[in-house]
């Protein structure tokens, strides 16, 4: 194992109203402008076109804000976590905040491939319909929620853990992560009758697999 494969460290960040319509790639480019303003010595693989060690647990749709980011990153020296959250914090654009850096061991198996859910919060802009209650009462004790994603079907409801109405016009849920099908919140919106784009949606958290390093 080199030097490079060696210094693994994992970042806790949140994305605020200011990226809120960054994308997955753009945010992508944006951390590692701030790593490279940072001063960090990051570490690339080789081959042709080397590109840097860096990988984001998991992509966060358009128009979403969170409060539960988290990427990897490898440096090709060993530096104090205080000192790279420090740099991390004085380089940051507007709308990534760097709030936790540890050290993750390098053998672990790459971030995404960690991920199995996460939850989210979601506030309607307009007035909330009477019957919100009920609405996430049928839909969960629906035995299946066929939906459309890019012209293929699945179904939903396995996909959600939780759901709960818990305010006028608040949601909360948590939603699975497998291989092959990710629950999203904007499509649990669509299902119970609600507008996505009349919603302000937050990732609050992600959950993790244990894993186990080799």
């Amino acid at each position: 194992m080199t030097e490079q494969e060696r210094f693994r460290y994992r970042l806790s960040f949140h994305k605020t109203e200011a990226m809120r319509f960054t994308g997955h790639l753009d945010l992508y480019r944006a951390l590692e402008r701030t790593i490279r303003r940072a001063g960090l010595p990051l570490a690339y693989r080789g081959g042709f076109s080397p590109h840097p060690r860096l990988q984001l647990a998991a992509a966060l749709p358009l128009g979403f804000t969170s409060r539960a980011e988290v990427a990897d990153l490898w440096l090709e020296q060993s530096l104090d976590t205080s000192d790279v959250l420090d740099r991390l914090q004085a380089a940051a654009p507007p709308g990534v905040r760097f709030t936790e850096v540890r050290t993750a061991a390098a053998d672990e198996p790459a971030l995404q491939e960690q991920v199995i859910g996460a939850s989210f919060s979601a506030s309607l802009s307009e007035p909330p319909p009477a019957d919100l209650a009920e609405r996430v009462g049928s839909l969960l004790s629906s035995a299946s929620v066929i939906r459309q994603r890019r012209g293929k079907s699945y179904d939903l409801r396995p996909l959600i853990d939780t759901l709960e109405a818990v305010g006028p016009g608040a949601l909360v849920m948590r939603l699975s992560a497998r291989e092959g099908a990710t629950g999203r919140p904007d499509e649990v919106l669509e299902a119970l009758g609600l507008d996505p784009l009349s919603a302000e949606i937050e990732r609050t958290s992600l959950t993790f697999a244990e894993v186990t390093a080799t």
